[in-house]
């Protein structure tokens, strides 16, 4: 009862329906905060999709003053990306494009065009998060995390599970 103005206030039907159903089944064994608990660590980075990544990488330093500070490229995931770090903070942006029109990022820009294409938070034991959320039914992308940029090991919750947000799970390797 309590949780019904809040509800009414999001925009978002996907989100407004996903808070309902945490309202109905969330106890607080099962409240996100229970389950990952100090596994998450802040948030890690926004990846946002972009066509052309030399001119999001000008734009951010022109338009913000935000610098790259990390470049690669990952043929796993199919994507050429830039870490823009914000001013010192320990969040990133990720801008990421693709090296293929079948990649996830690109299949991505096809449907929705250049955006935000998935929110990340910083993990400490991989491992322990996906466990605890596939326990309490939340649906993994992957069976096994992947390598990420530096090295990180990355796995994402199904947008459906997130009111139509890809959350990314980052537990950083020795480079991040």
């Amino acid at each position: 009862m309590g949780a019904a103005p809040c509800v009414r206030a999001w925009e978002h039907e996907g989100m407004a329906r996903t808070l309902r159903s945490m309202d109905a089944t969330t106890t607080p064994a099962t409240a996100p905060a229970t389950l990952l608990g100090p596994l998450v660590e802040r948030i890690d980075h926004v990846g946002l999709a972009v066509a052309d990544l030399d001119a999001a990488i000008d734009f951010y330093q022109r338009v913000f003053g935000l610098a790259s500070v990390h470049e690669e490229v990952n043929e796993e995931q199919g994507v050429r990306e830039a870490m823009v770090d914000i001013a010192g903070s320990g969040s990133f942006l990720q801008l990421l494009a693709p090296l293929r029109e079948d990649s996830p990022v690109g299949k991505f820009l096809a449907r929705n065009g250049e955006g935000m294409q998935q929110l990340a938070f910083r993990v400490t034991d991989i491992d322990a998060a996906g466990e605890r959320l596939r326990a309490a039914g939340v649906r993994l992308l992957y069976d096994v995390p992947k390598r990420g940029t530096a090295g990180s090991r990355v796995n994402f919750i199904h947008p459906k599970d997130c009111g139509g947000v890809l959350v990314e799970l980052v537990q950083p390797g020795a480079e991040h």
